[in-house]
């Protein structure tokens, strides 16, 4: 797999709102299952190439906000890699780090490769259907009322990057 890691505008390295890029590729991806059968491997590729890669070791309640460090860590990558799986849309962080990324797209040019985990774009487009429908529906009825206006935001941000060009990647067996 080959990245072409000077892709972002060479203009925007001069503004000092600009994080240095101390990532070429963050990974941001949901559940133990997509750590240890894909993630864990597409990491140690790149790893082997010479790409600097950040991953979350952490399992993160839900709940919890962002921290800082993850936003900076989204902040300072070339790429984004979101690994979209059945359960991407049960966690806030995840969707939390979704509106992240896609705001370093819009103002750093930041670039995203969406892979749909066992999963069609367009139940990711349409956030109603199939199993990642259910489990985002689940998450919007635990939501606090007071937080409503975020389900909306996360609805946009998944409808935005299923529109994206990106991987599909269905199991055998």
């Amino acid at each position: 797999m080959t990245f072409q890691l000077g892709a972002s505008s060479s203009s925007s390295s001069s503004s000092p709102s600009i994080h240095p890029r101390n990532h070429d590729v963050f990974f941001s991806f949901r559940g133990k299952e997509v750590r240890h059968k894909f993630i864990s491997h597409l990491n140690s590729a790149l790893r082997q190439s010479g790409i600097k890669t950040y991953m979350d070791g952490v399992d993160l309640e839900r709940g919890e906000q962002i921290s800082f460090e993850l936003f900076k860590a989204i902040e300072e990558s070339r790429i984004s890699i979101i690994v979209l799986s059945k359960n991407y849309a049960e966690s806030r962080w995840c969707l939390d780090e979704l509106l992240k990324i896609l705001e370093c797209k819009k103002i750093m040019k930041q670039i995203i490769l969406p892979i749909f985990y066992e999963v069609k774009p367009s139940e990711v487009r349409d956030h109603e259907k199939g199993c990642f429908g259910e489990v985002f529906t689940r998450l919007g009825k635990k939501i606090k009322l007071d937080d409503m206006k975020f389900l909306e935001y996360w609805k946009e941000a998944l409808e935005e990057v299923a529109k994206l060009s990106g991987l599909e990647y269905i199991a055998f067996g």
